[in-house]
């Protein structure tokens, strides 16, 4: 198997610099009904109860706990960073303490190389788990997990200047770090991960880093929880990865980054195909026939303000050479599962629980809740070059605010 990197045209990256069993028995689930597909969507979401994490591929009865003669492993819990303190995300970089093998790109984004020892112990699944504790930060934020490829040896990278995919992005909860539960958990399915953390072609020229990104600030903290003044730190984090063999390997041997969390408005020059339009095109190329392929994509809709695009519904479309490919909004049923992660009073959940009705009328995500990882079944496609579209024609971004961060990779075979 043999990962290529491929450069994507017309479209610029732009980079957003930006547990106890009971607690993780609903992680990531939304409240069970995962997000609104329309027009007979076949895409799975992960991080939710809908998804299985893309297509399968062909594996050996060892790995899978087939009929061979080889048992089955142990499911195993991989700690890969723990308890990570985070600081205030625009302040410069602190000079804290970090534990050894953890490098701190900023305040608000740390990565460990996976080592040799680590990567063995990959199976045939995956699901990235995440838990992140309150300090002192008591809003909502985004925080995300990214694979960064590193050139074979390097101690450390400019997140910028390598290939990285975003794997998993999750919002914080209203926290008082004063009050139980004083940790949120997320879980997302990842399986479509392990033709790149097993490729031999792969590992020989490169390094994996895995990032954890929570942004944070203290500022409200430092005045309204009791602890919290004159302090900068925002919150603590672990990063985990749960592996088995309870499936076959997926099999993929193309990997095409594209974009890591690209600005996408309908203001901003770059940000779409042209200002006041929320349509954003990225051609990229095939580099031979492939008997099947994936797209991987991440999008939430952020902006705060009066009639921000966080609080209003939209339908997206997503297009693959021309053809309609996935239609979403995105959303839950109901945020109210995760209100006992809000332990700070807020506008959002208010004082008494919200319906159903109340909830899809204004909620593209939920404080303390993943976001989801779409994955797209394309098929077979041919060499050359091709074109993806992301559309959301309704969208306004009312006072020039607002953003939709955008992933996109793609996988094929």
């Amino acid at each position: 198997m043999n990962l290529r990197r491929a450069i994507p045209y017309l479209c610029p990256l732009a980079l957003l610099a930006a547990c106890t069993d009971e607690q993780r028995s609903d992680a990531g689930t939304g409240g069970g009904a995962g997000t609104s597909e329309s027009n007979g969507s076949t895409s799975a979401v992960t991080g939710t109860s809908a998804g299985s994490g893309g297509m399968g591929g062909s594996g050996s009865a060892e790995e899978s706990g087939g009929s061979g003669d080889v048992a089955p492993r142990e499911p195993e819990e991989i700690p890969v960073l723990e308890d990570i303190t985070f600081y205030d995300g625009y302040a410069e970089t602190v000079d804290e303490p970090i534990p050894a093998g953890v490098i701190r790109h900023n305040n608000s984004l740390v990565a460990t190389r996976l080592t040799d020892e680590l990567l063995a112990k990959i199976q045939t699944t995956l699901k990235v788990r995440v838990v992140v504790g309150a300090r002192c930060d008591n809003y909502d934020r985004l925080g995300s997990v990214n694979l960064a490829l590193v050139p074979k040896g390097a101690p450390t990278y400019v997140p910028g200047e390598v290939d990285r995919i975003e794997i998993a992005r999750f919002v914080t909860p209203f926290m008082d770090m004063n009050k139980q539960p004083k940790t949120v958990p997320y879980e997302w399915e990842a399986s479509n991960l392990v033709p790149i953390l097993r490729d031999p072609d792969l590992l020989a020229e490169h390094d994996l880093w895995l990032e954890l990104g929570v942004f944070g600030v203290p500022y409200a903290a430092n005045d309204e929880v009791p602890g919290c003044a004159g302090r900068n730190d925002t919150q603590l984090g672990s990063l985990l990865l749960y592996t088995d063999s309870t499936q076959e390997a997926q099999d993929f041997s193309v990997l095409l980054p594209l974009a890591i969390s690209e600005e996408f408005n309908n203001y901003a020059t770059g940000a779409s195909d042209k200002v006041g339009t929320t349509r954003k095109t990225v051609s990229f190329e095939l580099p031979a026939d492939t008997q099947d392929a994936q797209l991987v994509l991440i999008t939430s809709n952020h902006g705060a303000n009066r009639g921000g695009e966080e609080y209003i519904r939209r339908e997206h479309y997503v297009y693959v050479d021309g053809e309609l490919a996935l239609q979403y909004k995105p959303g839950r049923t109901s945020c109210e599962p995760f209100r006992k992660y809000n332990t700070q009073g807020n506008g959002i959940y208010g004082a008494s629980p919200r319906s159903d009705k109340d909830w899809q009328s204004s909620s593209n995500w939920c404080p303390g809740d993943v976001i989801d990882t779409r994955i797209v079944p394309w098929g077979a496609a041919s060499a050359g070059t091709h074109e993806f579209v992301i559309d959301v024609p309704d969208a306004t971004f009312a006072g020039g605010e607002g953003n939709i961060p955008f992933s996109l990779y793609v996988q094929a075979r």
